[in-house]
């Protein structure tokens, strides 16, 4: 059995919120939601092009190598992946979606608010502002009240109530969880974040794991984490069916093992006796800067075209905003920080922030 596909621009949310929800219903089309309505690499879908009938979503995202990826999610994936949220969360309610749909993290604040039967709010395009953030969190009518954010967007609304925007600050306290994804959350920001009043869970997953699906270290719901040979793997109802059209890569990424279906996540980490889950970063030459993974071997070639950087390399550093951001090194010359926006693009919409004046590309 299969059923057809729906391409929808993440422009539109309402659409994208009330196609998920006829196509988690089993009734309507598996919802491809994309930034452009245009297809990444190859022209897809093809007319008639169709899917497997338990697929609900489909997240396409450039992953590691930089070709394109096209994640299958099952409705019970995306399903399962709400339930546990919720029952990290303390219920069901309503939710902000201050990230586009067409990521992972944007398009579960929509799963979740169908399951909650809730109706979301949505900031819309543009440069995030914490004012009108913080206008549109007073506007939340549920007893329980949630957004889902990266660190850049905290990390706005923190520095906005310390500079003594009140507003923000009661906005921040206003949400019975923040979830706070995409890369690492500086433990600094989540300090400052805390001593504000805001509830912050840090989140860890993928588009393979229907987002989220460890909170604070832990794995929630029927999510199991485990390390093989220094990387981790991640088991459970919240893993995707494998990527469409690419049964090399799928059969790379998952596997079975003592009875169950595993994620190699591609991530290193360790659990712990306890079973909090350490990760400790990218096996291959990847940073996630801003939310968004840059690809360090992409950046230097570009870099490398320029006049009189032909010998540069590009690192990595650690940075307090962003998470990590490259540096281009030259001999003879100091290392220069480079825009995150090098080498990949920080989503321009959907309350992503611009870079400062003067910041280099």
């Amino acid at each position: 059995m299969t059923r057809k596909i729906r391409v929808l621009g993440s422009d539109r949310p309402a659409e994208v919120f009330l196609a998920l929800r006829e196509a988690l219903g089993g009734g309507g089309p598996a919802v491809v939601p994309r930034e452009s309505t245009e297809s990444k690499g190859a022209p897809w879908p093809e007319p008639g092009a169709t899917v497997a009938q338990n697929v609900a979503l489909v997240i396409e995202t450039s992953g590691s190598t930089g070709v394109p990826k096209r994640v299958a999610l099952s409705a019970d994936a995306l399903l399962a992946s709400a339930a546990a949220s919720a029952g990290a969360m303390g219920g069901q309610g309503q939710w902000i979606l201050a990230l586009p749909p067409h990521y992972v993290a944007g398009a579960q604040v929509l799963v979740r608010s169908i399951a909650a039967q809730t109706e979301p709010l949505y900031y819309g395009r543009g440069h995030f502002d914490p004012v009108q953030f913080a206008a549109l969190a007073a506007q939340l009518t549920h007893d329980l009240r949630f957004v889902s954010l990266v660190p850049v967007q905290l990390a706005r609304l923190v520095d906005a109530a310390e500079e003594g925007a009140t507003d923000v600050m009661a906005a921040l306290r206003r949400f019975d969880g923040i979830l706070v994804g995409g890369q690492a959350l500086a433990g600094a920001l989540r300090e400052r974040s805390e001593r504000l009043g805001a509830r912050i869970l840090s989140t860890y997953g993928s588009s393979e794991t229907a987002g989220g699906c460890v909170y604070d270290g832990l794995p929630i719901g029927a999510t199991t984490v485990r390390e093989v040979d220094g990387g981790l793997e991640i088991g459970g109802p919240v893993l995707a069916e494998g990527y469409i059209g690419d049964p090399e890569r799928t059969a790379a990424a998952f596997h079975e093992a003592d009875g169950l279906r595993w994620y190699r996540t591609g991530d290193l980490g360790r659990v712990t006796a306890d079973g909090r889950v350490v990760v400790e970063g990218r096996a291959d030459n990847v940073i996630i800067s801003g939310g968004e993974k840059v690809l360090l071997d992409s950046v230097e070639r570009s870099v490398r075209m320029l006049d009189g950087f032909g010998n540069a390399i590009v690192l990595a550093v650690d940075d307090d905003e962003w998470g990590q951001v490259p540096v281009v090194a030259v001999e003879g010359a100091e290392p220069a920080r480079l825009s995150p926006r090098c080498g990949s693009s920080l989503p321009t919409g959907w309350g992503a922030p611009r870079l400062p004046p003067g910041s280099s590309r």
